[in-house]
């Protein structure tokens, strides 16, 4: 492999039948997959003209995502991952911030954005981009910028995060002899696109010639249907976030499973695997800022503590340190600074805060050698394994998502009918943390949380939209002035915000599907017009109503009628839609019964 190319010269030089992705019943072959790459990337380089810019793709988990982000690369340029189902107001900051000199969207996507950037719909332009001759890969050097990915941001924005070749290939090649991957693996591909971890998925295997499966919206959020995916597929290395890792891990598997790794990491891990599964668990841990993983280790059944983040990766540094920056003692807990090989170059437009997060690493005899200043806090184990301990400031991770608290109460306190606002993230009674606003309203003002839910999701996505507003009596101050969230009340009937006044359920099976939603999530205060995820609910939660709704009316629903429906009365309504297709479909079986049996 070469040392100062981009990792899509690997996949470059591999131009045989052998399959490099698949989609449902859609192959591509690494000669079609490198075809694709070379006329698109002839394509940008006509229209993008100059390399090392950046490029933004907003598109779908699709062969057409990750042509794109090779092409971007092969001419020298560093793409910028969006996800869609962001409010337009994030995806044109998200252009603007990065500097992106073209966009990859459909034209519809295009047209929300309405950036302005010259445009390119992989779909609509496919017979011009098919013309293109095909394009010679760009010199490409170590200290260019592979991609930029935006993660949330404390001054209400969020910030993008620069990543390197250099530091992409670092975590390549450490990826490649960790998990001893050859070409005749087959890997996932399911992390969400704006999650650094989809990045991991694709690029370690392509460079070696594996085949990379891709996971459709409805599989990759149900432990059980994604368990019947990864045997279908024979797949032997996944990445999947500890959400839906946790059931995974304890469910059982045939002794002929062809998976040998599942590799996990987004948020804390509680649960060890059963004995005797056939593959081994590792748990990962790093920041964006790190490319992905900065430590990792196998995961042992049957142990009493809770699972360890494993030690330091090959390439990499890790030390935990006290506040004057000296190293913590064996057992003590300290905030955690990364160095090696996968630290970023730093945050996109933003000098001083790059400056504070990305500090020189006093114990390298490296010249410019950097440290990375996680904010999390860690302990060293006895054996040398690192165990997690949480967040130095206000920054949590939350089903697997960063998610800045800070951000969300600088929008809100864009609010015209709120003087303060804050964020905190609760545990509710099963111990699963969710998104608690505090709001200070104007004096005169009349608010509810459905007023507050709505105007954040005009600049925030969904997961970032707390499910519960506490009304604030007077802004919570400690003694030497400084916000005091330990006098934050917790959320109960008489502090809470009410939601928008709610119709009754307008039928018998929209109230008792309101019941089970409301044991969902915890709350009586959903009412059958309140949206499913602004009141706390995710795919997780999703894929557990969609199983209640089988057993409750016999009817078999998917994940995509959920986030169609939203509502409780809307998705009765398709449940009865449903219902009532069966009904006809049995009088249709009944009647060709009885033709026949008059013959």
């Amino acid at each position: 492999m070469s040392q100062t190319g981009p990792v899509c010269i690997e996949v470059e030089m591999n131009r045989s039948e052998r399959a490099a992705l698949l989609h449902g019943n859609d192959s591509l072959s690494y000669l079609e997959l490198n075809r694709s790459v070379d006329q698109l990337a002839a394509y940008l380089f006509e229209r993008n003209g100059t390399p090392s810019t950046a490029i933004a793709v907003c598109l779908d988990r699709s062969f057409d995502w990750v042509i794109a982000a090779l092409a971007i690369m092969r001419i020298g340029a560093a793409y910028v991952p969006m996800d869609s189902a962001w409010p337009d107001e994030r995806l044109r900051y998200v252009v603007r911030n990065s500097g992106a000199t073209h966009l990859i969207a459909s034209r519809p996507v295009q047209a929300r954005i309405a950036s302005g950037l010259p445009g390119t719909d992989p779909v609509a332009d496919a017979d011009r981009i098919e013309t293109c001759a095909p394009f010679a890969s760009a010199s490409v050097s170590p200290d260019d910028l592979a991609y930029i990915i935006y993660t949330s941001g404390s001054s209400g924005y969020p910030k993008g995060v620069e990543i390197t070749h250099a530091n992409l290939r670092h975590l390549v090649q450490w990826h490649q002899t960790a998990f001893a991957v050859t070409e005749n693996d087959r890997a996932s591909h399911l992390a969400g696109l704006s999650f650094d971890a989809s990045g991991w998925e694709m690029w370690p295997h392509l460079a070696v010639g594996a085949t990379v499966a891709i996971v459709d919206e409805d599989t990759r959020s149900s432990p059980e249907q994604l368990q019947q995916w990864l045997l279908e597929n024979q797949i032997t290395v996944t990445f999947v976030p500890t959400a839906i890792a946790a059931p995974l891990i304890a469910m059982p598997w045939p002794s002929t499973t062809p998976l040998r790794y599942l590799l996990t990491g987004g948020d804390t891990l509680h649960r060890r695997p059963a004995a005797g599964l056939p593959f081994t668990v590792v748990n990962n841990y790093g920041p964006t800022e790190c490319t992905v993983v900065a430590t990792s280790g196998a995961v042992e059944p049957d142990l009493l503590s809770s699972p360890s983040i494993g030690r330091a990766i090959d390439g990499a540094t890790v030390h935990l340190l006290n506040e004057d920056g000296t190293p913590t003692k064996e057992g003590s807990i300290g905030e955690i600074y990364i160095g090696g090989g996968g630290v970023g170059r730093g945050y996109r437009n933003l000098p001083d805060l790059t400056s504070a997060s990305f500090v020189p690493d006093p114990f390298s005899s490296v010249t410019g050698a950097r440290l990375y200043r996680s904010g999390d806090m860690g302990k060293l184990l006895p054996d040398g394994q690192i165990e997690f301990h949480g967040r130095r400031d206000f920054q949590e991770k939350i089903r697997g998502l960063r998610i800045e608290l800070d951000e969300i109460g600088s929008v809100l306190h864009r609010h015209p009918k709120v003087d303060f606002a804050l964020v905190a993230a609760l545990p509710n009674c099963s111990g699963v943390k969710r998104l608690v606003g505090y709001v200070l309203p104007n004096r005169s003002a009349e608010l509810t949380s459905t007023e507050l839910q709505e105007f954040l999701t005009q600049s925030l996505p969904c997961y970032m939209v707390p499910s519960t507003f506490v009304r604030l009596r007077s802004v919570p101050l400690s003694l030497n002035g400084k916000i005091d969230r330990s006098a934050l009340e917790v959320p109960n009937s008489s502090n809470v915000l009410p939601a928008a006044v709610s119709t009754a359920p307008q039928s018998e099976l929209s109230e008792a599907l309101l019941q089970i939603v409301r044991e969902l999530l915890e709350s009586d205060n959903v009412g059958p017009e309140d949206d499913f995820f602004l009141a706390g609910g995710h795919s997780l939660l999703g894929s557990q109503l969609i199983m209640r709704v089988r057993d409750t009316f016999q009817v078999e629903l998917m994940l995509r009628n959920l986030f169609e429906a939203r509502t409780v009365e809307r998705l009765a309504l398709k449940i009865e839609e449903l219902l009532i297709a069966q009904v006809d479909a049995m009088t249709e079986e009944e009647a060709q019964r009885e033709v026949e049996a008059s013959r």
